[in-house]
């Protein structure tokens, strides 16, 4: 079946079939419905490599991510998958997670309409990259800020105040902090929150270090704490991963989680609700950073010009198992 025996079908043009396929409104109501039983009775299927060379467009966005170990991702992306097929548009995916590099198969404008970067790694190169090629971009939990870029990101900062204000509310005096790597923007702002917090209960830092966000990593630290008899009575992990390994770790020496030691994570990973002590942790809005980010590159692929603004988002403590007051000795 093609464009013609839907023509023939409903009695109309081939011209007004495909005003009609492409939604144009100039299209008489009644016509419309004729194209569209025709279509039905037809079981028609338009030809979408044709539609896109009309249109100038190919209906694909475009996602690059970091890897899928991480399910705070899993729920950006699938929100973000949700949200394009509402719009009619696709969604394909790059892991660019060894990308040494710096190529990226789907920069390029017969690919995609547009492109979302979600954590990236090689966040400068692409960002200039997707500029010089004039393709969309918006940036989702970016490291730094771009002119003419709009993108969303979580209130670190106020993630890390927030976790630590839990502690001190429990009567905790000497907190230490474990964050990711110190590159990272969101690592160093979670420590900003974290020093302000305790900065303001007139305290000091009991400690801290950055490592890899896994759970070897939070476990190897905390064995050293262990070793060199330095362990706080709460300990503030910038990332569930990290935490896990640190109570894993503790477990191990016999100190228990939260009667001896409280424990905090961030980002709410899927399973850290499930394993014992449930972890006390900050969520960051995935469903709002994907929808938001969605809208915000629809409105630069449809013309509209979108200041460089930074759309911050409010993350949300979680208050579980894994913390408890401090143990008076």
């Amino acid at each position: 079946m093609n464009i013609h025996d839907v023509a023939k079908k409903s009695g109309l043009s081939v011209v007004t079939v495909s005003r009609v396929l492409n939604n144009s409104p100039s299209v008489r109501e009644g016509n419309r419905q004729k194209v569209l039983r025709a279509i039905e009775e037809l079981n028609y299927q338009p030809n979408s490599a044709a539609r896109s060379l009309v249109r100038g467009k190919t209906g694909v966005i475009g996602m690059s991510i970091t890897n899928f170990n991480d399910s705070f991702y899993d729920r950006v992306i699938r929100v973000v998958n949700r949200k394009l097929a509402e719009q009619g548009y696709f969604l394909a995916l790059s892991i660019a997670e060894n990308d040494d590099d710096g190529v990226n198969f789907l920069f390029q404008k017969d690919r995609v309409d547009g492109i979302i970067l979600l954590s990236p790694l090689e966040e400068k190169e692409y960002v200039e990259e997707l500029k010089r090629k004039n393709i969309p971009v918006v940036l989702l939990d970016n490291q730094f800020e771009h002119e003419d870029v709009p993108s969303v990101v979580v209130d670190n900062y106020q993630g890390g105040y927030e976790a630590t204000r839990h502690l001190i509310s429990l009567g905790h005096t000497q907190i230490a902090y474990i964050g990711g790597p110190s590159e990272f923007l969101s690592v160093t702002e979670r420590k900003r929150g974290y020093v302000q917090a305790l900065d303001e209960a007139g305290l000091t830092p009991f400690g801290t270090e950055y490592c890899g966000f896994t759970v070897s990593s939070g476990y190897e630290v905390a064995k050293r704490w262990v070793r060199e008899d330095k362990l706080p009575t709460a300990i503030f992990s910038g990332d569930d991963f990290i935490a896990l390994g640190v109570v894993q770790a503790l477990r191990e020496e016999g100190i228990l989680v939260p009667q001896d030691i409280s424990v905090v994570g961030f980002d709410d990973q899927q399973f850290v609700g499930e394993f014992y002590p449930r972890l006390t942790t900050v969520r960051q809005p995935e469903a709002q950073m994907g929808n938001i980010g969605v809208d915000l590159l629809l409105k630069l692929i449809n013309g509209e010009v979108m200041p460089p603004a930074v759309t911050k988002l409010a993350p949300q403590l979680l208050i579980r198992e894994s913390t408890a007051s401090v143990r008076l000795t």
